[in-house]
């Protein structure tokens, strides 16, 4: 029979950005922008509260994403609570490419292993990152949601993987948050079903460049984040953000769509001319424009 601990417990998990230009559906990067949740077993129902992000839309029952993945994660842990309350504090954006859905996903099975006693023994790391991956169903956004840092992840049949890689310390962000959201089944709606081969191999090459770029070689940044495979596709359903991406590279910014968009990201890397401080200037009218280092953390308890 499952024990449940007494009292509240309070965790928080990362932004992400997955793909970064050409890493599509396999690279992903925590950010340090950060949601907090509580949850606490009572003796019976269930009681959502969410302020910030998502405040108003999102529905306060057992549709919530968060509670959705807290039962999930409940049910192979041993069983329900009788009663539950979860609050939210959102700060990552709904529906801007930014990992939102993941940090529900993650946050939420993380939370309910630690409303378990010895929920760590019943339900380890790479169990919780499997079901993680199975609720969002794919992995680039929850695998640096759980680990932090530079994750590399994909799947093999049905089984998902996930791999940390190093970050240069000099490489931070900057991410510039645009005012109106596009859902990822729109932008993933444009993509079609097959690319040239040159386009796929010059892909190929420059997701591996990623890699090495980010480990220790930022001065390739900018050649690395050129992508091939979705960003042009997705113009139709983000021409801001594809301006702002084409103006920053024309300008030596190794800038991406973060994750489906429209947020756009673009990297300082203590190498090129334009550093952070110059970035931040250069925020459309209206736009929210963010400085975030890489957040080695991933989710944890707060």
């Amino acid at each position: 029979m499952v024990t449940f601990v007494e009292g509240p417990v309070r965790v928080s998990v990362p932004a992400t950005s997955a793909n970064l230009g050409p890493g599509f559906d396999s690279l992903g990067l925590a950010l340090d922008l950060r949601d907090h949740l509580e949850g606490e077993v009572v003796a019976e129902g269930l009681v959502v509260e969410v302020t910030g992000a998502g405040s108003g839309a999102v529905p306060l029952d057992e549709t919530h994403l968060v509670v959705r993945s807290m039962r999930a994660a409940f049910d192979l842990l041993g069983g329900q609570p009788a009663g539950l309350r979860l609050s939210c504090t959102n700060v990552v954006p709904h529906a801007r490419g930014l990992g939102s859905s993941s940090a529900a996903i993650v946050g939420g099975v993380f939370l309910a292993r630690s409303l378990v006693a010895g929920g760590a023994l019943l339900l380890d790391d790479e169990a919780l990152f499997r079901l993680a991956a199975d609720l969002e169903g794919h992995p680039d956004n929850v695998a640096p949601a759980m680990r932090g840092g530079f994750v590399i992840s994909g799947h093999q049949g049905d089984a998902f993987y996930a791999v940390d890689s190093s970050v240069d310390p000099r490489v931070s962000a900057v991410v510039f948050i645009a005012p109106t959201p596009v859902s990822t089944e729109v932008a993933r709606g444009l993509l079609p079903a097959q690319v040239p081969h040159a386009e796929a191999a010059a892909d190929a090459g420059r997701t591996a460049l990623l890699v090495a770029a980010l480990a220790g070689r930022p001065e390739h940044l900018w050649l690395a984040t050129r992508d091939y495979l979705h960003q042009d596709y997705r113009r139709p359903a983000m021409p801001d953000s594809l301006e702002l991406v084409d103006r920053l590279r024309a300008d030596g910014v190794a800038a991406v769509i973060s994750g489906a968009g429209p947020t756009v990201l673009a990297f300082s890397d203590g190498v090129a001319s334009s550093g952070t401080e110059e970035l931040l200037g250069r925020a459309p009218q209206g736009w929210q424009v963010l400085a975030l280092a890489i957040d080695s953390d991933g989710v944890r308890l707060a």
